[in-house]
């Protein structure tokens, strides 16, 4: 299991606590009346087609209820008149861009100065990034405090204020998200735009930035809008018509969005116009739950839908702006621990706030719901304890994953690294999948049985079976646990690591991997052979530290031993001077003497000290050097010859006399 098939597990949790808190309202709601689920789907499409009714008997009646909402507004303004409360409404506005200038004004020289510095590393992004969002938040929290204090100088109190303050509610809204959004895009940046948390090219950006700005700009003014009906006396089924009414351009400038081209850099595809179709169908399902009144059924599809993107964005965000400085951000390397950290607690806090969503949208109290002992609230209870446990798993295994990936990526081969460095990165690579792959299958053991406690399964007697199974399949596969067990043995001694050529018995290879009870051996031809470490015995590496390679070469009795080793040892030294083979070489090509003698000449062994795996390249050019030498300077190799000679009276011998022989005469 991977750091997605975490989050997955994350997001199926919150799936299943939504199902089972709609059951624990469906169940609350029919407790009385002991209600069958036929009647209680029955109850909500009867509740809907009532919703519906009052709709449609509501359109007839809005001129009157507009003319009513206009006497109201004339009687709470009583002598005070229309532009008046406009220069009222103007002055709040003026008062907090002022206070909100002032408060930038202070601080540019601060920003400035820590723009100016140059970034080193990525706490100087981070350093940046936190001032632009003190700033942005700042100057907000600025507009908002000099507004509202203006509004109550200002202002009446009763509904004229209650208006006012709806209104100042949904423009601090609007420009929060607008802060959010300059810090996370800088659509208007340019060159500045390497601090930006999100790698957006920039027309893209500002696509973005005013497509958001738009959709949350529309749904906090309408908000707003419905307020100052409410306020004003305007009937509950006129508010919700004006507010399906208003839904409508919520839903016209989401199908903008999906369907402009600027939305995204990547090209058109079929798939992305299937993607967009499906986003498009999906707005327009919101819309119309929505208008339906089903409301838990419209907040359980607005998690299922916002979730995963707000997880996607956080992890974008997140890995962009860790980036180590330099990097691009189109680099997807492995992820640093601080970055995988940051995303998995992003994660967890936007679960966190999916299922406080839920349980607000379906006006659920957690803390009666915890008071109960009926099986649904037994249930919802296990199931938030259990997603908490997924959560801290799901942050656990990423950070060993990233831990153990970024220690995998610092350990990978160089050349450029001393002996010794290179052979604890190559143990570091050996050993450390092996612990990351025991760590991950302990902690989804205690995850499954801290998650089976938590929703009430007894998992005692659990333990105790499982121990008694263990024990049955221990021993009928004992050949598994030998193999496991041998192969830690052979860890702990460091017998072998991958990247390296050993030998045991009829197999050698280099090794490609590990599992748990057996290593996987590439052969120099291509066969693959996956032995179990219980079959290796002992082991040949023939990869460690150097290698000796001896050689005998025959030359005749009549050669010079002396010159013949003066050549071998400029030969030695040339190759020890190549810029390709000497930095392979430990010791150079000599003539250690003659080794024998035989029939047909004398035997001399030569001798050298390499890496390991660089032998056969630098003999072979070795040999080629020696032929050559050796012919030019007048010293012959010793091969098989066969002398025919006379005796001393000059009579042939045996082998003379056979060869002169003439042959028998053919019988006829």
């Amino acid at each position: 299991m991977t750091s997605r098939s975490m989050s997955k597990a994350a997001l199926s949790s919150v799936l299943v606590v939504a199902t089972w808190a709609g059951n624990a309202r469906a169940q609350a709601a029919t407790d009385a009346s002991a209600g069958s689920l036929s009647q209680f789907i029955a109850d909500r499409i009867d509740r809907v087609g009532e919703h519906l009714g009052d709709l449609t008997r509501a359109v007839p009646q809005l001129p009157d209820y507009f003319r009513n909402v206009g006497l109201s507004f004339e009687r709470a303004a009583g002598v005070t008149s229309s532009g008046r409360i406009v220069l009222a409404t103007l002055l709040c506005l003026v008062v907090g861009i002022l206070a909100e200038l002032a408060l930038r004004r202070a601080v540019r020289d601060l920003r400035a100065r820590r723009h100016a510095r140059p970034v080193m590393n990525t706490t100087d992004r981070l350093a940046i990034v936190a001032i632009d969002v003190g700033v942005e938040l700042g100057g907000v929290v600025a507009f908002a405090v000099g507004a509202l204090a203006a509004l109550l100088t200002v202002g009446r109190p009763g509904p004229i204020n209650e208006v006012g303050s709806s209104y100042l509610v949904a423009l601090v809204g609007l420009r929060l998200l607008l802060a959010a959004l300059m810090v996370l895009l800088r659509p208007h940046d340019g060159a500045a735009r390497t601090f930006a948390a999100l790698d957006l090219e920039l027309p893209v950006a500002r696509f973005w930035y005013r497509a958001l700005g738009t959709f949350v700009g529309w749904f906090a003014f309408g908000w707003a809008a419905i307020v100052t009906l409410r306020v004003f006396g305007m009937p509950q089924d006129g508010r919700h018509l004006m507010a399906y009414a208003l839904g409508t351009g919520l839903v016209a400038i989401a199908l903008a969005i999906i369907w402009h081209p600027s939305r995204s850099s990547a090209p058109r595809t079929d798939a992305t116009s299937g993607g967009k179709w499906l986003a498009s169908l999906a707005a327009f399902a919101l819309w119309v739950v929505w208008t339906a009144n089903a409301m838990p059924t419209f907040w359980f599809l607005t998690v299922a839908i916002g979730l995963p993107l707000a997880i996607s964005v956080a992890r974008r965000a997140s890995r962009h702006l860790l980036r180590p400085v330099g990097a691009e951000a189109e680099e997807t390397g492995v992820p640093s621990v601080a970055s995988v950290f940051v995303e998995q607690g992003l994660r967890a806090v936007l679960v966190v706030g999916a299922i406080w969503l839920l349980l607000w949208g379906w006006n659920l109290d957690v803390g009666a719901l915890a008071a109960r002992e009926n099986v649904y609230a037994r249930l919802i209870r296990g199931a938030l304890h259990a997603l908490v446990i997924v959560l801290a798993a799901d942050l656990a295994w990423g950070l060993i994953k990233a831990l153990a990936d970024n220690a995998l990526a610092r350990a990978q081969a160089s050349a450029d690294v001393s002996a010794d460095e290179a052979r604890r990165r190559a143990r570091v690579r050996t050993l450390l999948p092996i612990g990351r792959n025991l760590a991950f299958i302990v902690l989804l053991v205690m995850t499954l049985l801290m998650v089976l406690s938590s929703l009430g399964v007894e998992i005692g007697p659990l333990i105790a079976s499982a121990g008694v199974v263990g024990v049955a399949v221990g021993f009928g596969a004992q050949t598994v646990v030998r193999d496991i067990i041998s192969g830690m043995f052979y860890m702990i001694d460091d017998a072998f690591r991958v990247g390296e050529y050993i030998q045991s018995g009829n197999y050698k290879g280099t090794v490609e991997s590990f599992s748990l009870r057996s290593v996987k051996l590439r052969h120099q031809r291509g066969p693959l052979f996956t032995v179990p470490f219980g079959a290796l015995g002992a082991v040949q590496n023939m990869s460690r530290d150097w290698v000796i390679v001896k050689d005998i070469i025959g030359i005749t009795y009549d050669s010079d031993v002396d010159k013949a080793k003066k050549l071998i040892k400029q030969i030695g030294l040339e190759l020890a001077q190549d810029a390709d083979l000497g930095p392979s070489i430990l010791q150079p090509l000599k003539l250690q003497g003659v080794e024998q003698f035989d029939n047909y000449g004398m035997r001399i062994r030569t001798k050298m000290m390499t890496k390991p795996g660089e032998q056969f390249v630098i003999r072979r050019r070795a040999n080629a050097m020696i032929k050559k030498a050796f012919d030019a300077n007048g010293i012959r190799f010793a091969i098989p010859t066969v002398q025919v000679a006379h005796d001393a009276e000059g009579t042939p011998g045996a082998a003379a006399q056979l060869v002169a022989q003439p042959p028998a005469d053919k019988a006829h």
